[in-house]
Protein backbone atom coordinates (compact mmCIF):
# COMPACT_ATOMS: atom_id res chain seq x y z
CA UNK A 1 0.00 0.00 0.00
CA UNK A 2 1.47 3.43 -0.89
CA UNK A 3 2.20 5.87 1.94
CA UNK A 4 -0.61 8.21 0.88
CA UNK A 5 -3.49 5.70 0.93
CA UNK A 6 -6.15 6.55 3.54
CA UNK A 7 -6.40 4.04 6.36
CA UNK A 8 -10.05 4.91 6.98
CA UNK A 9 -11.76 4.86 10.33
CA UNK A 10 -15.22 3.61 9.44
CA UNK A 11 -14.64 -0.14 9.22
CA UNK A 12 -14.62 -2.75 12.01
CA UNK A 13 -10.99 -3.47 11.07
CA UNK A 14 -10.06 0.19 11.59
CA UNK A 15 -11.83 0.20 14.97
CA UNK A 16 -9.83 -2.92 15.91
CA UNK A 17 -6.63 -1.18 14.74
CA UNK A 18 -7.26 1.72 17.13
CA UNK A 19 -8.06 -0.73 19.91
CA UNK A 20 -4.67 -2.39 19.42
CA UNK A 21 -2.77 0.91 19.43
CA UNK A 22 -1.13 2.28 22.57
CA UNK A 23 -2.65 5.59 23.58
CA UNK A 24 -0.40 8.29 25.00
CA UNK A 25 -1.96 11.20 26.85
CA UNK A 26 -0.66 14.79 26.98
CA UNK A 27 0.90 14.14 30.41
CA UNK A 28 2.95 11.34 28.79
CA UNK A 29 4.14 13.24 25.72
CA UNK A 30 4.00 16.97 26.47
CA UNK A 31 1.71 17.33 23.45
CA UNK A 32 -1.67 19.03 23.87
CA UNK A 33 -3.55 15.97 22.62
CA UNK A 34 -3.71 12.18 22.81
CA UNK A 35 -1.79 10.19 20.22
CA UNK A 36 -1.84 6.53 19.28
CA UNK A 37 1.15 4.41 18.29
CA UNK A 38 1.40 0.78 17.27
CA UNK A 39 3.75 -1.91 16.06
CA UNK A 40 3.69 -2.61 12.31
CA UNK A 41 1.73 -5.88 12.45
CA UNK A 42 0.46 -6.35 8.87
CA UNK A 43 0.86 -2.77 7.63
CA UNK A 44 2.40 -2.22 4.21
CA UNK A 45 3.46 1.35 4.92
CA UNK A 46 6.17 2.97 7.02
CA UNK A 47 5.91 4.24 10.60
CA UNK A 48 2.84 6.35 11.37
CA UNK A 49 1.11 7.73 14.42
CA UNK A 50 -2.50 8.74 14.86
CA UNK A 51 -3.10 12.15 16.44
CA UNK A 52 -6.37 13.20 18.06
CA UNK A 53 -7.27 16.68 16.82
CA UNK A 54 -9.28 17.37 19.98
CA UNK A 55 -7.04 18.66 22.80
CA UNK A 56 -6.80 16.93 26.14
CA UNK A 57 -7.18 13.32 27.18
CA UNK A 58 -9.62 12.62 24.36
CA UNK A 59 -9.61 9.41 22.34
CA UNK A 60 -12.00 10.51 19.61
CA UNK A 61 -11.42 8.21 16.63
CA UNK A 62 -13.58 10.46 14.44
CA UNK A 63 -11.27 13.47 14.91
CA UNK A 64 -7.79 12.31 14.02
CA UNK A 65 -4.90 13.01 11.72
CA UNK A 66 -2.42 10.41 10.50
CA UNK A 67 1.20 11.54 10.67
CA UNK A 68 4.08 9.81 8.91
CA UNK A 69 7.28 9.60 10.94
CA UNK A 70 9.83 9.19 8.13
CA UNK A 71 11.63 10.61 6.30
CA UNK A 72 10.27 13.64 8.17
CA UNK A 73 7.04 14.10 10.12
CA UNK A 74 4.15 15.09 7.85
CA UNK A 75 0.37 14.88 7.91
CA UNK A 76 -0.90 12.22 5.53
CA UNK A 77 -4.60 12.34 6.38
CA UNK A 78 -6.74 14.74 8.34
CA UNK A 79 -5.87 18.24 9.40
CA UNK A 80 -3.67 19.59 12.19
CA UNK A 81 -3.51 23.26 13.08
CA UNK A 82 -0.10 24.80 12.34
CA UNK A 83 0.73 24.93 16.08
CA UNK A 84 -0.26 21.30 16.57
CA UNK A 85 1.73 20.25 13.48
CA UNK A 86 4.84 21.98 14.86
CA UNK A 87 4.40 20.31 18.26
CA UNK A 88 3.79 16.83 16.81
CA UNK A 89 6.79 17.20 14.47
CA UNK A 90 9.00 18.23 17.39
CA UNK A 91 7.79 15.29 19.50
CA UNK A 92 8.33 12.82 16.65
CA UNK A 93 11.82 14.22 16.15
CA UNK A 94 12.62 13.62 19.81
CA UNK A 95 11.26 10.08 19.71
CA UNK A 96 11.90 8.81 16.19
CA UNK A 97 14.23 6.01 17.31
CA UNK A 98 11.77 4.74 19.90
CA UNK A 99 8.87 4.98 17.43
CA UNK A 100 10.77 3.06 14.75
CA UNK A 101 11.91 0.36 17.18
CA UNK A 102 8.36 -0.07 18.50
CA UNK A 103 7.00 -0.21 14.95
CA UNK A 104 9.55 -2.88 14.03
CA UNK A 105 8.86 -4.95 17.15
CA UNK A 106 12.34 -4.37 18.57
CA UNK A 107 10.90 -3.05 21.85
CA UNK A 108 7.80 -3.93 23.82
CA UNK A 109 5.17 -1.35 24.75
CA UNK A 110 6.77 -0.99 28.19
CA UNK A 111 10.24 -0.57 26.66
CA UNK A 112 8.87 1.96 24.19
CA UNK A 113 7.16 4.04 26.88
CA UNK A 114 10.30 4.00 29.01
CA UNK A 115 12.31 5.46 26.11
CA UNK A 116 9.96 8.34 25.36
CA UNK A 117 11.11 11.92 25.73
CA UNK A 118 8.45 14.40 26.79
CA UNK A 119 8.11 17.56 24.72
CA UNK A 120 9.17 20.64 26.67
CA UNK A 121 10.53 23.67 24.89
CA UNK A 122 10.84 27.39 25.33
CA UNK A 123 8.87 29.58 22.99
CA UNK A 124 6.14 26.97 22.74
CA UNK A 125 3.03 28.65 21.31
CA UNK A 126 0.47 29.23 24.05
CA UNK A 127 -2.10 27.24 22.06
CA UNK A 128 -0.13 24.07 22.75
CA UNK A 129 0.83 24.61 26.39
Amino acid sequence: MPDDVDLGLSSPEADQDLFEMANLYPRDTGLPMTIWVSPRRHAHHDVRIRVCTTPGDQMDANNTATVAVRPQPRVLHGVLSPNYAVAVSAWVGLNEGALVDYWNGVTSTVGFVNRLAKLTWEGQPSAIR
